[in-house]
């Protein structure tokens, strides 16, 4: 790693449009402090699109959703990796990384998806459907990963679901994001009940509304959103496939229906775009902060463990997945 770190200031360069002048001070000390552990550690730092973007644009070193994530984790050189995001998904990195340090600075950010099944449901499904294969959303713990044929992300759900070449599968835990692969596909697709507490809060009423206040507005949504608000949208796509869209076709204006920072930080990059801001805000990812980052680096907390035998047929789903 270089041992030239940027200033507080230039880093303010890139994110001048999104955080306001009085703000950025309460900011600078940790990031200086940051960018110097992780050059006196070997970290880098992995960020969801839904961090905040003093997080995101200034001390990250890997940034993307959980398909991005989860396939450039593997190729990290690194003795340390600090996941900014929720648990489930610096559990993946720990299973692509079995033999570095994987800190996550809370351990309270989880996941209502995450929090919705357990490996004994996923054990049940296959009582129930003997012999269908289970195809497993990332945003799982490893247990419920380990009882899976397969992973998938938003990114892949529909080529995983179809890689199988079979007449149905079961999906889970996210319910919007399987109807919304089943549309696509004449594969059948068993769903659970399970709901992203961000997506789920949007319908389609509120896309009608938009269109309305801000006339010539492109709707982009999430497909863990309702059917209902993916068919009222323009487009719908994983959050990497929603900043491709904004790069790509360069609207004048736009609405990401997906979590609030995702918008602050594909503004960064696009100055010339309007966005409008439907805010629903992630309170598990909001627990990632400057300030427990570098309690994370400082004090190496909190190391990421998975049991053993957990841990090999969980790697198994995702590798799975990494290789579609």
């Amino acid at each position: 790693m270089s041992a030239v770190l940027p200033t507080a200031a230039f880093l303010y360069e890139r994110v001048r449009r999104v955080i306001p002048p009085i703000e950025w001070p309460a900011f600078t000390d940790d990031i200086e402090a940051i960018l110097a552990l992780k050059c006196e550690r070997k970290a880098v730092i992995l960020a969801h699109n839904y961090q905040t973007p003093e997080i995101f644009h200034c001390v990250a070193d890997i940034v993307g959703d959980s398909l991005a994530l989860a396939r450039k984790a593997m190729a990290i050189d690194a003795d340390v990796i600090v996941l900014a995001g929720v648990h489930f998904m610096a559990e993946t990195a720990k299973l692509l990384n079995p033999d570095k340090t994987v800190l996550i600075s809370d351990l309270s950010a989880g996941c209502s998806l995450a929090d919705s099944i357990t490996a004994a449901d996923v054990r049940l499904m296959r009582q129930r459907y003997p012999g269908v294969p289970v195809v497993t959303y990332v945003n799982t713990s490893a247990a419920v990963k380990a009882e899976s044929d397969i992973c998938c992300t938003s990114s892949n759900a529909l080529a995983v679901v179809e890689s199988l070449d079979v007449p149905r599968v079961i999906m889970l835990p996210d319910e919007y994001l399987a109807k919304n692969v089943a549309a696509k596909t004449d594969v059948e697709i068993i769903a659970w009940k399970g709901h992203c507490e961000v997506h789920e809060r949007f319908n389609a009423e509120d896309i009608r509304e938009l269109r309305e206040t801000h006339p010539g507005v492109v709707v982009l949504a999430h497909p863990e959103c309702p059917p209902e608000v993916v068919a009222e949208a323009d487009f719908s796509g994983s959050t990497s496939a929603m900043s491709d869209y904004v790069g790509r076709e360069k609207p004048k204006r736009v609405v990401l229906m997906t979590e609030c920072s995702m918008s602050d930080n594909v503004a960064v990059a696009h100055p010339d775009v309007e966005f409008v801001r439907p805010c629903n805000l992630c309170p598990h990812m909001k627990r990632i902060t400057l300030a427990n980052i570098r309690a994370a680096l400082e004090e190496n907390r909190h190391v990421v463990t998975i049991d053993p035998r957990v841990a090999t047929h969980a790697r198994r789903a995702v590798e799975r997945m990494l290789s579609i």
